[in-house]
């Protein structure tokens, strides 16, 4: 990944860090380069819900520019943002995707988080990476690949954070999300 300046229009490669914002509208203003239409994206589907934990990610590809996604639990849904810039030579220049998923709770079947963790010669334990799945009950629709012939694959949601990718911050929001959605997994709808 290269660092690209703000002089000719490039976006950095380190973005602002979400992680202090604890509304989604602020984070999501900090974080993502389309904030506008993610907010209304999300807003179209939340119409008022509550929303009571978000994550966060964007990255810069070498091949398609900037990919960015939002997730939020409302406490029965899952709503996802996912915005990525068009490839060169599919569409106009500038042109990008904005697509909208939402995942009952109820087909959440696993909450998984995998912490790295790292021993300082003082004995201090620091989380320096976080991975989350939620493995979902429905059937993962991309082709069967030579290795996995046969069997069919459930759909997961994965999420992932560094010390260099997204810092010491992102990665306890992204552990207090995984926290949130298995606090609600398996819990009866009222």
């Amino acid at each position: 990944m290269s660092n690209p300046g703000y002089g000719n229009g490039d976006l950095p490669a380190v973005f602002p860090d979400w992680s202090p914002y604890t509304d989604l509208e602020s984070a999501a203003r900090a974080y993502l380069r389309d904030p506008d239409i993610a907010l209304d994206a999300l807003g179209g589907v939340l119409r008022g819900a509550s929303v009571l934990g978000f994550t966060l990610e964007r990255f810069v590809n070498e091949v398609n520019g900037v990919w960015q996604e939002v997730v939020v639990c409302d406490g029965s849904r899952l709503v996802l943002w996912h915005g990525e810039d068009v490839p060169p030579g599919e569409g106009p220049p500038g042109s990008m995707t904005s697509s909208l998923r939402v995942v009952p709770v109820s087909t959440v079947t696993e909450v998984g988080c995998r912490r790295r963790l790292t021993r300082a010669d003082t004995g201090e334990v620091r989380v320096d990476s976080i991975d989350v799945y939620l493995l979902l009950s429905s059937l993962d629709e991309a082709p069967p690949s030579d290795e996995m012939t046969g069997a069919p694959r459930h759909d997961a949601l994965r999420f992932g954070k560094t010390l260099d990718d997204g810092g010491a911050g992102q990665i306890t929001r992204l552990e207090e999300f995984a926290r949130l959605v298995a606090s609600v997994v398996g819990r009866p709808m009222l």
